[in-house]
């Protein structure tokens, strides 16, 4: 009985939504995304594509984990050990199948993050925001439609899998109160970090802490953040585990990720760092210089703007719904400062922007001048900068459009935090 009621709520909410005609639009070209995935992929681009890379991780797991990242793919694979076990089941059936049932969950899980994303926003909207659920519904289908979502699917990316356990985690911290909630928040957006480490630097911003720089007065709750860095350590602890029993797996994965050559690679990503580094070959610096130069590059870039980040995070007008601005910077620093940040990794970071449109005043200019238009660019402009990347690659190595709008929008965040009396 209880089945039957929720099938028919489903269907009389779809029927609901289906008088939108942008929703109509959406349901067509996300299904149209889809599809066009399953014929580039499995036809044009079996060799050209992230989900191989996962199809051979599973593999490995079964042979020798041991050369877990050592041994030889189109990418490099840079995710924490234990998420390997996920694609074992992926590589037994066969790429081909294994690429249609892992975009299929993609689609699924997007309809999860649409619903989540609609609470989410419900919960936070300002009452001077227009009434009923028109606009919602306008931007998320916006964010369903966008090109990265065509990117993600081509590739058979898991950016879907963390863009829902980051809002989930995010909707439980806002709608519920109390300790228990709090660990099981943290656990969640734990496990987005287990599944891709895109995340990681989310964690500073869940300790409770603030500064009231007008009245010098120190706020800091122990318990609340002891509860939510567990919550966060327990699904982490299952790679210390698998670090112990294979010690060639911590290596490998700092190798993967900071001290080898692959980080110091010409590409395409819109980090700072990796800007810097392209802009180090474009003045004929040779490789071995660049990988004497690459981590110490990216920890003075990670300093500078996390220490930017978490003083106007923890000296915030803005008390409550803070979490959300927290999550945004946390995801702008990796943005920012790790070497390789992709188009694709984008959806993990526009449906925060959807949510810091209705949470900010109707009328306020940082959505006009920022947020806004930093959420339009990044959901159906910057491909098309990318591809301009592999045009000039040869003369002009620099993919720095979507840098900019990352960092007008790190200020616009900063100055809203920060400053009593910006305007709204």
């Amino acid at each position: 009985m209880m089945l039957n009621r929720i099938w028919l709520r489903m269907i009389n909410r779809f029927k609901e939504l289906w008088k939108f005609k942008i929703f109509k639009y959406t349901v067509v070209i996300h299904v149209g995304y889809f599809i066009l995935s399953l014929v580039l992929t499995l036809i044009f681009l079996r060799d050209r594509n992230d989900f191989l890379v996962y199809y051979k991780v599973g593999q490995q797991v079964l042979t020798d984990i041991n050369e877990l990242y050592t041994t030889t793919n189109n990418w490099p694979f840079r995710y924490l050990p234990i998420s390997a076990l996920y694609f074992v089941p992926f590589y037994l059936i066969g790429f081909d199948l294994g690429f249609v049932v892992f975009n299929s969950i993609n689609l699924v899980l997007n309809i999860l993050i649409s619903i989540i994303l609609y609470k989410i926003v419900i919960l936070v909207r300002r009452d001077d925001h227009e009434k009923g659920d028109r606009r919602i519904i306008l931007y998320i289908c916006l964010y369903m439609i966008s090109l990265p979502q065509l990117f993600n699917f081509i590739l058979g990316q898991i950016n879907q899998y963390v863009t829902l356990l980051i809002l989930l985690s995010l909707f439980i911290y806002l709608k519920n109160s109390g300790i228990k909630w709090d660990l099981i928040a943290s656990i969640v957006l734990g496990v987005s970090i287990m599944i891709k480490p895109i995340t990681i630097f989310m964690i500073p911003f869940l300790i409770v802490i603030h500064f009231d720089i007008q009245n010098k007065k120190l706020t800091f709750s122990f318990t609340k953040s002891f509860v939510r860095l567990i919550g966060m350590a327990l699904p982490l602890s299952l790679n210390f585990i698998m670090f112990i029993v294979y010690p060639n797996l911590l290596e490998g994965f700092i190798g993967a990720n900071f001290t080898s050559s692959d980080p110091s690679q010409i590409n395409h990503s819109f980090s700072l760092t990796k800007l810097i580094i392209n802009f180090l070959y474009f003045i004929q610096f040779n490789k071995s210089q660049v990988l004497s130069i690459q981590m110490p590059l990216f920890l003075i870039i990670l300093l500078i703007i996390s220490i930017f980040a978490f003083i106007s995070f923890s000296t915030r007008n803005q008390i409550k719904y803070s979490l959300i601005y927290g999550y945004s910077l946390g995801i702008l620093i990796m943005f920012l400062c790790y070497f390789d940040s992709w188009d694709h990794h984008l959806l993990n970071f526009t449906p925060l922007l959807i949510i810091i449109i209705f949470n900010l005043p109707s009328n306020s200019d940082l959505t006009k001048k920022i947020i806004k238009p930093s959420f339009y660019f990044l959901s159906f402009l910057d491909l098309a900068f990318m591809g301009i990347f592999f045009l000039t690659k040869k003369f002009f190595p620099f993919n720095f459009a979507s840098t900019i709008f990352l960092i007008l929008t790190f200020y616009g965040l900063i100055k809203y935090n920060t400053f009593k009396n910006n305007k709204q």
